[in-house]
């Protein structure tokens, strides 16, 4: 089984409009508040259930990963 990411439209505007926002204050912490969420993006594969079950949806598939205090909502999809 291949284990694959993918990243809707939607997300990729939002984390660049986040990146640009704390770039304002701070390049440097802006770079690796990137680098490190996409880092923690990438363990998803590995084990997507070691994420809590999403508060925002009643559905088991919906997992929220936590960083700095952002939530990353994603699917488990076992196709």
């Amino acid at each position: 089984m291949i284990n694959e990411i993918v990243y809707k439209e939607i997300f990729v505007i939002r984390l660049e409009n986040q990146i640009k926002f704390i770039s304002k204050d701070n390049p440097t912490a802006a770079k690796k508040f990137k680098k490190e969420v996409l880092k923690k993006i990438k363990t998803i594969p590995s084990n997507p259930k070691m994420f809590r079950k999403s508060i925002y949806f009643d559905d088991n598939s919906i997992r929220d990963l936590i960083y700095e205090g952002y939530t990353i909502v994603f699917r488990i999809n076992d196709k």
